[in-house]
Parts: structure tokens; sequence; C-alpha cells
């Protein structure tokens, strides 16, 4: 039996046929019309780190979007419609339903981990709704949701960076760091851990060839309590490097019991779990001297777009206006308002899901996160930003996250030197 999409339905029986010019009508004489924008992100659970600075960027666009953004001399009021996937991805293609089916929005961003977007997608792949996502490298993105490199996707497109770069940005931290080259791997059961586990598109291969013995135990069940299995696996490899992607939780657990079985490595590099200064603080003074990659910070060269504010006064407002720590998501939230205002402007026909679609696809921008533009690849749809690596470090009363490690990518100055853990 075949499927039927939002557009094939619509367009299915002639009783509906008049559906559309309905709408076209309606907003062809509406003294502003709207496009409608889906917006999806984990508020609530495990993920929310990755979200904690939304109210803010949806405040601040939504009061940049007030005045419109111009469309073939014609002002195009943007309606911001957020919902919480609850850090569950089958909540997270329940709310993007909704949001297409039942908002009937025109474009659908999300972003947090392959847990948010990779549902997201495929929900708008399916109903043939223009997609724009990041925050999740593009291989768990890309081929987690079965893409062909041949073909691509229709209407979902994705920015962010790849398992290469977070490789390389690692390699470039630890190769001048003098610490054997031995190194604990830690991967959840999960989209994110199995692609940064797979021998052949993750960590194992990239690091044999630099060198690196990589010692991984297996796949661990996401919120497990007990990491004994991988400490003593850690222990008798003599690893003295551990890396891998956790949420917050499981890396908080392994790492108390890593200090009571008396597992001390001299470097912890960790994906996701890491990222987040609440998370640093939280672990107290073992968490001083942990790394993770960079995506963006207040150092990063780059400048908004829609505000023409710099990635120094983006963080400098965030941290102003709420009193917490800058986070990195906050580059990347902004970012994907940023497209879509450019999207809208230059999108030849906004009632027309197409052009919206080839609007995006014909994307070439800087934004406050760096370059998007999808014909660079590496795969259809998807389109990288630059990535560096970074270390927690005492800063004043509290932590800052510093650059230390930038061979990936030159035009982010660092701002510290790797210190090895205690």
């Amino acid at each position: 039996m075949k499927t039927l999409n939002r557009r094939h339905f619509l367009t299915g029986s002639s009783a509906l046929l008049a559906a559309p010019a309905i709408l076209r009508a309606t907003r062809a004489y509406a003294q502003t019309p709207t496009i409608k924008v889906g917006h999806v992100s984990p508020r609530t659970g495990p993920l929310a780190g990755f979200a904690e600075a939304d109210d803010y960027i949806l405040q601040a666009i939504g009061e940049r979007f007030g005045a419109g953004v111009e469309n073939n001399g014609r002002a195009w009021q943007i309606e911001i419609i957020s919902k919480d996937s609850q850090s569950n991805p089958n909540r997270a293609a329940e709310v993007a339903s909704e949001l297409i089916l039942s908002d009937e929005v025109d474009i659908i961003v999300a972003a947090s981990t392959p847990d948010t977007v990779n549902p997201v997608s495929d929900q708008a792949e399916i109903n043939e709704v223009p997609c724009i996502t990041t925050d999740c490298p593009w291989q768990p993105y890309f081929f987690g949701r079965g893409g062909n490199p041949a073909e691509g996707f229709l209407s979902t497109y994705h920015f962010f960076w790849g398992l290469e770069d977070v490789i390389g940005a690692f390699l470039a931290m630890w190769d001048g760091s003098g610490v054997a080259k031995s190194v604990g791997g830690l991967f959840p059961n999960d989209a994110d851990g199995n692609a940064w586990g797979d021998p052949e598109l993750g960590l194992p291969t990239p690091l044999a060839a630099a060198g690196y013995a990589l010692t991984d135990p297996g796949r661990y069940q996401p919120m497990t309590d007990d990491f004994s299995n991988y400490i003593n696996a850690f222990k008798e490899a003599g690893c003295e490097i551990v890396t891998g992607n956790m949420i917050p939780p499981d890396f908080g657990t392994f790492w108390n019991q890593a200090a009571q079985q008396g597992f001390n490595p001299k470097i912890v590099t960790i994906g996701k779990a890491l990222l987040f200064p609440s998370v640093i603080e939280g672990l107290g003074e073992r968490g001083i001297g942990l790394s993770s990659e960079v995506w963006w910070s207040p150092s990063h060269p780059f400048s908004s777009s829609l505000t023409g504010a710099s990635a120094g006064d983006l963080a400098g407002g965030y941290m102003q206006t709420t009193g917490r720590p800058w986070t990195q998501p906050i580059g990347f939230k902004h970012a994907l308002f940023e497209v879509v205002a450019d999207v809208v402007a230059r999108a030849e026909d906004l009632e027309d899901p197409e052009a919206i679609i080839a609007a995006i696809a014909a994307t070439d921008m800087n934004t406050i996160v760096g370059p998007v533009n999808w014909a660079n690849g590496p795969v259809p749809n998807v389109t990288k930003t630059p990535l560096v690596a970074g270390q927690w470090q005492r800063e004043g009363d509290g932590v800052d996250l510093k650059i230390v490690a930038n061979a990936t990518a030159p035009e982010i100055p660092t701002t510290g030197e790797l210190m090895l853990l205690s």
C-alpha cells in the first residue's frame, strides 16, 4: 500500500484541490503574510543542556523577526512554534508530526544529537516539508537515517562537523602531550555511540593509522550504573587517554567509579558530556582538566548575518542576561535561524515547499558558526562547520573552556595550552 504524505493527501482528490488555492489567496491578500517555523529541541531530560539557551535565543530571534523578512519586495512575518522532545527520539518524532500535520509549519528546524535531529528529519522527509538541522555529527545524521551518498534526501538538510573532524581535533590535542598512545573507548549503544565506535566510519581506523591503540570493551547501555568492566580493561591495557561519546549522567558515573577504583588517566576527552560548564562545575575539582571538542566559543572569528553581532557579543549578551556561563549550542541555535531568514529572503515562492527546499540547497552564506554552503558536501544534504579542541581550566573563581588545539581550523585562535591531569 502506498503511504500518503501531506502533499499527496492535499492533492490526491478533486475535493481537496482547492485547499492550496485558498491558502494562496489568503496569504496574497493578507497585509503581512506569515511563514510558520517549527522548532524541536530537548528542553527536558538528560539532553536538556543542549537546550539551555533556547529561551534566550528564541526571544532574541523573535524580536529580530518582528519587523518581518523581505521576500520579493514584501515583508513576511516568521512565527516560531517550539516543542520539547523531552530527550526522547519517539517524542521528537511525535512533536515533529504535530508541527507538520496540526500546526502546518512551512519549515521545521531541530538541533541537539541524533536523538532529536534524526526523528524530526525523518518526519519532514516523509511529509516533504523543508527541514534544517544542526548539533549532530553528520555521519549519524546521514548514515543513521539510511542516507545514500549517490542520492541524498529530498527535503532535509544539515550543517555541523563530522567524525573525521572530531578525530582530527582530538589527535591534534593528544599528539603533543607526550602520553602513551593507548586509548580507552567509551561508546554507548545509541546512534552517537555506534557511529563513534564504528570500525570504519568512527574512531578505530583513524586512531590505528595515527599509531594509537584503542581498547574498546563494547557498547554499554545508556544510564548504566556500573563501568567496572571498562575500567578494568583500561587499567590492564595501560590506557593513559580515555575518549568516547557519553551523556553527562553516564560520564559522572564512570568518572566517580574510576576514582574509586584507582584509574587515573592523564587525558580524558569525551564528546557530548563535557560540553557544558554546569557539568564541569558539578564534578568539582575532578572536572578541571577534562577536555572535549569545541564547536563554537566567544573566540570564534565569526559574526551573525542577522544582527552583525560577533561570537563574543552573542556569548556576552547571553551571560549578562541570564547570569549563566556561555555554552556551545548558543551559536548553532542562533545560526539555525540565520539560515531560515536567508532562505525566506531568497525563496522564489514561499507558498511552494519545493521552492523553499531549492533555496535551502542553494544556501551560500556566512553565519556566527562559520560558512554554510550545501554545495560543499561532503555528501548530499550536508555541509560542515569548523571544529577545534578544548580543555576546562580554572578561570578566576570559575572554569572556562580554553581552546588548546586548532590545527584542524587555524582561523580559530587558541586561548590556552593543554595540561595533563594530575
